[in-house]
């Protein structure tokens, strides 16, 4: 059982900052710890881990809200397991998307008195949370207030440094396109928008449009930074001790100017900008609070950024670079299963020394930087905790008895991988094998559709579900994310979800999505296949030029485990999908496997690949 970390202690010195008017300017009744840093990540530096290192909880989703008396954490479906898992008695988990669940505004209307003042660190919130909660708690005759000086980071004692890794160049050989050219793109976007500055937050958008890579945040290749952008100039934020000579001579060769500044200069520099330009300032809305209050609001353009849908379509250096370390990834994958299924009779090989394992293949590969995330090694019951992370602390042993779950990616430099297989090693329940089956399904179905361009991807979220409701079976988390060239493994604006997504520009061909149904049962087990789609034109049979149509062509080269399956839940068109899909993958897997010398890898593959039916 893992040791709960006791947050009692932590709580009371928290209580008494938010009465202490050194730190906020009146006592506050409420204190909200989100997950975010200032550029608002879903993956963050251990610097900025507060909400975990409040509650326990070291999911990568959620928010924490303390009041004198109570604490709670909400969190949604992925992490309702691991949450209760993991926070010790002074917790109360709300479930989010539970219909049962009030929001947290909702919930301090309820439990606050009028008049009371919920504070929150200006800069972890993004104006999107912030805006709604204000107009919530302003109804019910309450203050949303910002704090200044966070009040996490006062009690928090041995917090880490932020890290201050050397930034690389991005070579057009992987980027496709020069910094100028991008820069350009934006301005004419700008220019359409009337906007005089763009202020740009997202980390992987800076490294994007750059052209350059970071290493400031674990498995994400992206560096602390702002970026404003104006019709004649762009400004580049960051400590300068991570700007080498390199990076120097990257934007000379690149042919764009950029003027440095010191990362904490943002605020002052964007105070003093605004006023000297008549233009808008565009700033999108899942940036932060504490700059959007910056920007008078009859001048605030707070649209998505133009960068984020840019960087969703790849060009078609960039879709070379994916489908090839997809190959390369495959070949890796197919030699961790390999192996994992010779060695697991010895009753040695547990779920971190397989991760350990898995990355040694990885690391064999050309163009390998790193992981993409940690990777999720699960056997048996720690299978249905969606976003497990293998740990000393409780390593299971991998066996033929029980299921076992792998979601693993790498970053190369020319792109970024996500999988996930689940496989037996011995002999499955005809339950398991129907789940499995169910899940096989959805996904066939998903890879397989076609549509209308510009189709919001929530709207083909039912197919991947379809067969798992047919029989009283859901997962609670999305079907589909977007993906980065050698950036982040979670990419928007564009999903595939029971969700909408607000700024989804609708698929488009260049994008690539994820394709990751799943069953879960606690305690139990846990079923996902995922494999990378990349969105391709397809020929219909009525080619009429009013609207272009879509379909996915699947990039992940891993077989998927045909003893799992029960022949006489598939279809035809799902037989002779999954052995079109085999046939694929022992094609570009095979000769690089050969080429290699991994023989016994290559075995597996051909006996992982024989056709069904």
């Amino acid at each position: 059982m893992v040791n709960l970390k006791s947050t009692s202690q932590l709580l009371e010195k928290l209580r008494a900052l938010m009465k202490n008017t050194k730190y906020v300017q009146e006592p506050i009744h409420a204190y909200i710890v989100p997950s975010e840093d200032r550029h608002q990540s879903e993956y963050i530096a251990e610097c900025d881990r507060r909400r975990a290192f409040i509650t326990g909880f070291t999911g990568s989703s959620g928010t924490a809200v303390v009041t004198e008396k109570d604490a709670c954490l909400w969190t949604d479906g992925r992490y309702y397991l691991q949450a209760t898992q993991e926070m010790d008695k002074n917790w109360t988990l709300m479930k989010l998307n539970d219909p049962g669940t009030p929001t947290e505004s909702v919930w301090l209307s309820k439990v606050l008195p009028i008049g009371s003042r919920v504070g929150v660190d200006p800069q972890l919130m993004s104006y999107d949370s912030w805006h709604p909660m204000q107009t919530q708690l302003e109804a019910s005759g309450m203050l949303l207030v910002p704090i200044q000086v966070n009040l996490i980071d006062v009690i928090w004692e041995d917090r880490p440094a932020p890290p201050c890794n050397i930034v690389q160049p991005h070579p057009l050989k992987y980027s496709g396109k020069a910094c100028s050219q991008k820069v350009q793109e934006v301005r004419l976007d700008m220019s359409e928008k009337g906007a005089s500055l763009l202020v740009v937050t997202a980390l992987d958008e800076i490294a994007w449009l750059l052209n350059l890579r970071g290493s400031d945040i674990d498995y994400n290749p992206v560096f602390f930074s702002y970026v404003i952008v104006t019709p004649n100039d762009v400004h580049l934020f960051a400590d300068k001790s991570k700007l080498t000579s390199a990076v120097h001579d990257h934007f000379n060769q690149e042919g764009l100017p950029v003027t440095f500044h010191p990362y904490e200069k943002v605020y002052s520099f964007l105070t003093e900008e605004i006023v000297l330009h008549e233009g808008k300032v565009w700033l999108s809305y899942l940036s932060s609070y504490g700059l959007m209050a910056l920007i008078p609001e009859r001048k605030r353009l707070t649209d998505i950024s133009p960068i984020a849908v840019m960087k969703a379509m790849k060009n078609p250096t960039e879709v070379n670079g994916l489908i090839n370390c997809h190959i390369r990834d495959g070949a890796a994958v197919c030699c961790y299963l390999a192996w994992l299924e010779k060695e697991v009779s010895k009753g040695v090989v547990t779920e971190v020394s397989g991760a350990t394992k898995l990355e040694e293949f990885r690391k064999q590969m050309d163009e390998f930087v790193g992981l993409s995330f940690t990777t999720i090694s699960s056997a048996g019951p720690n299978g249905a905790i969606i976003h497990y992370t293998p740990s000393e602390d409780h390593d299971r042993l991998i066996t033929a008895n029980e299921l076992y779950l792998c979601d693993s990616g790498a970053q190369f430099r020319d792109g970024t991988t996500d999988v996930t297989r689940t496989v037996h090693f011995g002999t499955p329940t005809e339950y398991e094998k129907e789940c499995f089956t169910r899940v096989f399904k959805g996904q066939a179905s998903l890879s397989s559709a076609v549509f209308p361009q510009k189709i919001k991807g929530h709207y083909l979220d039912t197919l991947a579900r379809k067969y798992l409701w047919d029989v009283g079976l859901d997962y609670l988390h999305g079907t589909g994310h977007g993906i980065g060239s050698y950036l982040n493994v979670h990419e928007g604006p564009m999903g595939v979800s029971w969700r909408t997504y607000p700024d989804d520009p609708g698929l488009s061909e260049g994008m690539f999505l994820s394709n990751e149904p799943g069953y879960y049962e606690d305690g139990k087990f846990g079923i996902r296949l995922e494999n990378i789609e990349r969105v391709v034109p397809v020929e219909t049979k009525y080619n009429l030029p009013i609207r272009k149509f879509l379909t996915f062509e699947t990039v992940t080269m891993v077989p998927i485990q045909t003893k799992m399956l029960v022949p006489g839940l598939l279809t035809e068109k799902e037989i002779s999908y999954l052995n079109n899909y085999h046939m694929k993958v022992r094609e570009l897997v095979g000769p690089l496997l050969k080429k290699m010398g991994h023989l016994e890898a290559l075995e597996w593959l051909y006996r992982e690949t024989e056709p069904i039916g």
